[in-house]
């Protein structure tokens, strides 16, 4: 039976994530106390902000309250 431990997973999902051109950021560089913080604290699992920009990028015509 194969056990895979996190790290080689997340290894995998950020190297597939890169082929694709996301920009990939390290986890403590966007921590709540990290240098350049997207999220209030670690229970906050959907970076708003981020999700925000991304949506209005995509949907350029729909208002921002939809």
């Amino acid at each position: 039976m194969n056990h895979f431990s996190e790290s080689v997973v997340e290894d995998a999902a950020l190297g597939w994530l890169a082929e694709l051109d996301y920009a990939i950021k390290w986890g403590p560089d966007i921590a709540p106390d990290g240098p350049q913080p997207e999220r209030s604290d670690y229970g906050q699992v959907v970076l708003e902000d981020r999700l925000r920009q991304s949506l209005a990028r995509l949907n350029p015509t729909l208002p921002a309250d939809a």
